[in-house]
């Protein structure tokens, strides 16, 4: 069970990863406690009020930079983590990543039967974004043929560009069948990794041009 939750990227940090935190934040209440009865018992009940409403101003202040930072963190993958997600958790990553580019996100997966989803940002360009299916992690992820491929289609109302994700490596004949297509782009494991860690569509150059 743990090992599917892993797979699909939905398993939660083990105790080693979260216990030096709890460590830290244990000592740092501490901290703040005996700092908060020194203050009390050597200046008085004003300097303590004071101080309570400064760390409350504080705390609010830290814990939104903190969310921020965490959304942020959130939105990017290291290859290793890219290498433990199936579908599902693949195209979770990818929705994900279209948010952080400043695409909204709508799942067509129920509608197509597989992993899928159509992509419009506030400029008016429109993604279909299909998946070609991993392999288990570790696995191999070369899958040749372009069958899968073709199931490409188009889901709103004008001509969204189709991107195909793939973890792996795309096989001469996926290239060869894409280039020949209106609008269809390929992302290999490594334009992924790169988006992933960050990089745009834009600036991977697979996003649509502006009409």
């Amino acid at each position: 069970m743990v090992s599917e939750l892993r797979a699909q990227g939905r398993y939660g940090p083990e105790l080693r990863d979260v216990l030096p935190v709890f460590a830290g934040l244990g000592l740092s209440v501490l901290g703040a406690v005996l700092g908060f009865v020194w203050l009390y018992r050597t200046q008085g009940v004003a300097w303590f009020a004071l101080a309570l409403v400064v760390a409350a101003v504080g705390g609010s202040a830290g814990l939104r930079l903190r969310r921020g930072v965490v959304r942020r963190r959130g939105d990017r993958y290291t290859a290793a983590e890219l290498a433990d997600l199936d579908d599902q958790g693949l195209m979770v990553a990818a929705t994900r990543m279209l948010r952080r580019d400043g695409y909204q996100v709508v799942d067509l997966t129920a509608r197509k039967g597989r992993p899928r989803l159509y992509a419009h940002d506030a400029q008016g360009r429109e993604l279909d974004v299909a998946f070609r299916p991993v392999s288990t992690p570790g696995g191999d992820e070369t899958i040749s043929g372009p069958a899968p491929l073709r199931e490409t289609g188009r889901p709103g109302t004008g001509h969204p560009t189709s991107i195909v994700v793939h973890r792996g490596d795309f096989s001469r004949a996926d290239v060869l069948w894409a280039s020949r297509q209106d609008g269809v782009h390929l992302l290999d494991g490594h334009r992924l990794q790169r988006w992933a860690a960050g990089r745009s569509l834009d600036e991977l150059g697979l996003a649509p041009q502006v009409r």
